[in-house]
């Protein structure tokens, strides 16, 4: 009996419905979390250099699509910051 190739893309979608940032684009997050922090305490939080030195939405994109380890540390930050929200009851 041979595998279709939706047998083995059901594990990936059952993780994706229980991931919180399934659906949220990275320049989204980027957006919402400068709006949020600004980019110096952003800088201050997450210290890379797309944050702290001419800082753009286009430069940290670039640099965090190619960066898996930024990446994670943006969207961990995002999350907290949505979990904060939540928590203090505020819809943004």
């Amino acid at each position: 009996m041979t595998q279709n190739s939706e047998d083995t893309s059901l594990p990936q979608l059952s993780a994706q419905r229980h991931n919180p940032l399934h659906g949220i684009t990275l320049q989204t997050i980027v957006t919402e979390l400068v709006a949020h922090y600004g980019w110096e305490a952003l800088a201050q939080r997450i210290p890379i250099r797309c944050f702290s030195t001419d800082p753009s939405v286009t430069s940290s994109l670039k640099f965090l699509r190619k960066t898996p380890w930024a990446r994670d540390k943006v969207e961990g930050l995002y999350s907290f910051m949505q979990r904060e929200r939540k928590r203090r009851g505020v819809s943004e």
